[in-house]
């Protein structure tokens, strides 16, 4: 028996795990073998779409998985796939909404969430494959570090 409180912990656990999956994956994956993909991200946009999102497909099916497993005979994976799809949700909002602007996003105002926008931009200073910095989504390092790393790589943020 799954109980609540291993529920709230599974759900936790799973949220936090995908920062670091996500920092892994932007870093090791999107800027290697996966930037014909995330390549789209890093140059203007055109249309509503670019083929980055087609990330956002991939990342949701173990949530999927997660959760219809979670439903149907192996309880302990519901809070799995729903901690799964929560930071995805998160990720969205900040991402799409707040540094892209590709929607309005009433939130940003925070010392926090400015950073995190001002890091993922600094991000964006680089449009190549390599000498990036700054992968996570919800943690940055401080900006006076990243604009440090990048200038020690000769691009000015």
């Amino acid at each position: 028996m799954v109980t609540f409180g291993l529920k709230v912990a599974l759900f936790l656990a799973a949220f936090a795990f995908m920062e670091g999956f996500a920092w892994f994956t932007h870093k090791y994956v999107m800027h290697g073998f996966g930037w014909i993909w995330h390549r789209s991200h890093h140059e203007p946009r055109h249309g509503a779409f670019e083929l980055n999102d087609l990330f956002a497909v991939v990342f949701a099916a173990p949530a999927i998985v997660a959760i219809y497993f979670g439903t149907n005979g192996y309880p302990w994976l519901l809070p799995i796939g729903l901690g799964i799809t929560a930071y995805g949700a998160v990720y969205f909002i900040f991402h799409d909404g707040m540094v892209h602007q590709r929607f309005k996003v009433p939130l940003g105002k925070s010392a926090y969430w400015k950073r995190l926008i001002q890091a993922h931009r600094i991000h964006h200073a680089v449009h190549t494959k390599e000498g990036a910095v700054s992968f996570g989504f919800l943690l940055a390092r401080p900006i006076r570090e990243l604009k440090a790393k990048l200038k020690a790589r000769g691009v000015q943020a």
